[in-house]
């Protein structure tokens, strides 16, 4: 057993309402890792869709976080989180139910493709807002890396599965049909948080607050604080150059490499194998060299295997290729929970949709310029060009982080323990009562509380 999973037994798992909240997240990711090798396959097999056509679909996709990020946020910080996650789940279940629908009519087009996917991408904003800002309010502080260890372990546990099964499904059943697991993944996701017993109070507004005001006051606190600055921009520059690479790999894999569509997906499933791994050490390697410290050397250490992208075209071929997925993302996840886990414990509980959507729009905001920019490359100069392009882009990730005070820094620094409610520590059909900070999320008493570097 692993010292992640074992931690994760002793903690967070003992919670009913956090057990509810991992099985929605493992539905929902393995549908949408499913359709992250059919949707593409779709466009390129049974549409014959270019380059930039692919990765205008993977713009597409991620365009929401760029369009509406910052409103999402402020709206997010007003509303009872799980309610939401439950009507985004079947916005997008609806969304992606209906291309095997189109498909089996025979009148599938790539715009109804661009459609489901902007649609799903703005749904799944809400839902990433939501549940970034939920878990904080289901967890004490002291257990919020277990909890998100225990979450990117679900979401790397999909990746593995997800693609491989993906590229099995086109293979036996064709590109439109495979996407029918998505639906059922978002289906089951909204039960489980219906399930859910525990009651978020409704937040209040404070008087004269405005959605402008609310979003200013988020953007404040990101821009404000110097080590959010960083982060923000190294996971921007990571996540532009991601979006490169998922908007020319299965152009790559197929025109470049040759490979059928269950290749594609196994091909795919290394970088999931990688993240896996990655979620299931990144609090033994916190532990070990401090969660400041693993912020900058995980980008540092793995993000030169990006190079075996474009050399996999002529020596080693898909193994090269997934050598390089699994090593990149392996570091990706242990930077992303040792991050994340950072903003939750820093920001006021108040504040958290607004941090969370503020963050987004920052580091997802490139998404869709990055599959941009990949589409224009891959569609000018080839694929292998784009990856080289990309590759060279991921040794400059960590600069940020490096030229910063995490540097110097072994662990990150702590906030006031006023800055967060403590969370029961036990589940009782739902009906636990948060111990600390009552005015949390009615409002009252809102005096600014941010905790600074000390």
């Amino acid at each position: 057993m692993s010292v992640t999973f074992r931690a994760a037994v002793n903690g967070p798992l003992r919670l009913r309402d956090f057990r509810l909240l991992l099985a929605g997240a493992a539905a929902a990711q393995f549908g949408a890792h499913v359709t992250l090798v059919a949707l593409p396959l779709v466009a390129v097999l049974v549409l014959d869709a270019s380059a930039f056509q692919v990765g205008l679909l993977t713009a597409a996709e991620t365009a929401a976080f760029l369009l509406i990020g910052l409103p999402a946020g402020a709206w997010v910080d007003r509303v009872r989180k799980v309610p939401l996650m439950i009507r985004a789940d079947v916005v997008r279940a609806a969304a992606m139910a209906s291309v095997p629908v189109a498909g089996a009519a025979g009148v599938l087009t790539m715009a109804q493709l661009y459609a489901v996917a902007f649609v799903t991408g703005i749904a799944t904003v809400f839902f990433d807002v939501a549940h970034q800002s939920y878990l904080p309010h289901l967890l004490p502080r002291d257990q919020l890396v277990k909890g998100n260890g225990a979450l990117e372990t679900v979401r790397s546990s999909a990746q593995v599965t997800g693609p491989g099964l993906g590229g099995g499904l086109v293979q036996l059943l064709g590109a439109h049909p495979a996407v029918a697991a998505n639906t059922a993944g978002y289906a089951l996701s909204a039960l489980c948080l219906w399930r859910i017993g525990r009651t978020e109070p409704r937040p209040e507004p404070a008087p004269g607050a405005s959605l402008r005001a609310d979003i200013g006051e988020g953007l404040r606190f990101v821009l404000g604080h110097p080590l959010l600055r960083v982060i923000a921009a190294a996971t921007g520059l990571g996540n532009f150059l991601t979006a490169v690479l998922m908007a020319t790999q299965t152009v790559f894999l197929v025109r470049d490499l040759g490979l059928a569509p269950g290749a594609v997906g196994l091909a795919l499933s290394a970088a999931a194998v990688g993240g896996l791994v990655g979620a299931l050490t990144a609090g033994t390697l916190a532990a070990r060299w401090g969660q400041a410290r693993i912020i900058w050397l995980s980008p540092l250490v793995t993000g030169p295997f990006a190079v075996l992208w474009p050399l996999s075209e002529r020596a080693g071929g898909a193994p090269l290729f997934a050598l390089g997925s699994g090593v990149v993302f392996f570091g990706a996840v242990v930077y992303n929970v040792a991050q994340v886990s950072f903003r939750q414990v820093l920001c006021p509980p108040r504040l958290l949709g607004r941090m969370n959507a503020t963050l987004r729009f920052l580091m997802w905001g490139t998404l869709p310029l990055g599959a941009l920019a990949g589409g224009v490359l891959a569609d000018g100069f080839g694929a292998r060009a784009a990856l080289l392009c990309c590759a060279a882009g991921f040794l400059a990730v960590p600069l940020p982080l490096l030229f910063s005070a995490l540097r110097g820094m072994r662990d990150l620094p702590a906030p006031s323990d006023e800055v967060h409610a403590a969370a029961p520590d036990t589940d009782t059909a739902g009906a636990a009562v948060t111990a600390a900070e009552p005015d949390a999320q009615t409002g009252t008493d809102r005096r600014d509380r941010t905790a600074s570097l000390g």
